[in-house]
């Protein structure tokens, strides 16, 4: 029996893992990885040389990696000019498919190979589901990755180019998660959504040890994410706090998260304010463009608990900063990407960052994916 068990994110409800159970057996919230006792893992990330990572991995070569991981921080000093607070961004892009997603999918099609799965069905705008197609190239297992019409083209190229069998479905993203869920359950696969899978979380919180390592303990102050699912934002927190638990850091960073004004559920539910999938609007910023976050309550739950703000950012704002940031700093991103950005010197502004702060921004996704006409 692995040394892990999944627990409701809501109610406490457990359970022993299965890769076809994603939400709880009781109130039908999202689940996570609960492991039992002082586990001391047997797998390492590759080149991993810090604190011990609790993996829900038994053995390493179950681990399968395409080197995903051990991406740079860099200061980014013309920012610091720009709205005076020290800024540094670590590049997300650089993981293999070039978006943060690598991290999740590696984790959770490692323990999907490892309990025999041979064909999955994924719902993605794109990253994600590139992700799980070179994944799923890797393990050999048939990916079945449904996306909107409207997704990029360079992102449904990539998904292509990996084997897997894509399916594209008009109408809204969720549509595209209706057609998705409804193909697995006719044709008895695993549904493994990014969104919903406790094993992807498993492997976004990497990014926190990574971190750790990369600033000597001596963490930012503050943490700007952007955030649709948020499963980089959950991971991020999960990681921080396995980390406070070995009383390897004291005081944890302020996690913040942005969203585009077009699309911003999780920031007005922070907020108190009202805000229904009927007042969706189009944004350049696809990667968080997600009306129905499966995971709102435990986003707002590490809002609170970390001190952070969720912001929002207009459509001009993204753009804006979408082209500063190569053009002055040499960083081609995602809009959604850029949105974070924006965020940050929102916040600077407004003071909900102090001037003696130092912010850490992951920078997702890359540019050449998703670029606006």
């Amino acid at each position: 029996m692995p040394g892990y068990k999944f627990t409701c994110s809501s109610c406490g409800w457990t359970n022993d893992p299965s890769p076809k159970l994603l939400s709880c057996g009781l109130c039908e919230s999202p689940l996570d990885v609960k492991y039992m006792g002082d586990l001391l893992p047997s797998v390492l990330p590759r080149g991993w040389s810090g604190p011990p990572i609790p993996l829900p991995i038994d053995r390493q070569e179950d681990h399968l990696t395409l080197g995903e991981g051990n991406t740079p921080v860099v200061k980014l000093q013309k920012i610091y000019d720009l709205i005076g607070v020290e800024l540094f961004a670590k590049f997300e892009f650089l993981n293999p498919t070039g978006s943060f997603k690598d991290r999740g999918t590696s984790i959770m099609i490692s323990v999907l190979k490892s309990m025999g799965i041979t064909e999955l069905v994924e719902d993605s705008s794109g990253n994600a589901g590139a992700s799980v197609s070179a994944y799923s190239a890797l393990a050999g297992i048939t990916a079945n990755i449904f996306a909107p019409t409207t997704a990029p083209n360079p992102k449904i190229s990539q998904i292509k180019v990996y084997g897997a069998e894509t399916h594209l479905i008009e109408g809204t993203r969720a549509d595209t998660t209706e057609a998705a869920v409804r193909f697995a359950s006719e044709n008895s696969l695993p549904y493994a959504s990014h969104n919903l899978s406790p094993f992807f979380i498993e492997g976004t919180k990497i990014f926190a040890y990574e971190v750790f390592e990369q600033f000597n303990g001596d963490l930012p102050t503050d943490v700007v994410i952007p955030v649709g699912n948020g499963s980089l934002y959950l991971g991020m927190w999960k990681g921080l706090v396995e980390l406070e638990k070995k009383r390897l850091i004291g005081t944890l960073p302020k996690l913040h998260c942005v969203q585009a004004k077009s699309v911003m559920p999780i920031a007005a539910a922070f907020d108190g304010r009202n805000w229904d999938v009927a007042d969706l609007k189009a944004t350049i910023a696809g990667g968080i463009a997600v009306a129905s976050p499966p995971r709102l309550h435990q986003v707002i739950e590490v809002l609170r608990k970390s001190g952070g703000t969720a912001i929002t950012v207009n459509e001009e704002e993204i753009s804006s900063w979408h082209t500063y940031l190569p053009a002055n700093e040499g960083i081609y991103a995602e809009p959604t990407s850029a949105a974070a950005f924006a965020g940050a010197k929102k916040l600077v502004d407004s003071g909900r960052i102090n001037a003696g702060a130092r912010i850490l921004i992951p920078v997702t996704g890359f540019g050449l994916k998703d670029s606006p006409p």
